[in-house]
């Protein structure tokens, strides 16, 4: 389980990335990169770190389902998510 600090962090780069998203856009169209260094860096969409939604476990995140790796796979055996079974051959 992530720290409820980190799920912080990373929910207030998401909204600030898109808060500044079409202006980002526009300074990149226009070839404005003095004033796009300008902007906060938290703006910039590449300091986004996928986090799985329940645990907000940063690593193994499977992005089909938005979860980690470890809860999708407890879910999945507890029949959770609909579609998904155990493979058996």
């Amino acid at each position: 389980m992530a720290k409820e600090s980190m799920k912080a962090r990373e929910a207030k780069r998401a909204k600030m990335a898109a808060r500044y998203a079409a202006k980002r856009e526009a300074l990149k169209t226009s070839g404005d990169y003095a004033a796009l260094d300008k902007l906060p860096k938290n703006a910039s969409p590449v300091r986004m770190h996928n986090r799985c939604k329940l645990t907000g476990r940063p690593r193994g995140y499977m992005r089909v389902f938005g979860i980690s790796r470890v809860l999708f796979r407890k879910m999945a055996l507890a029949g959770k998510i609909p579609g998904v079974t155990k493979a058996s051959w």
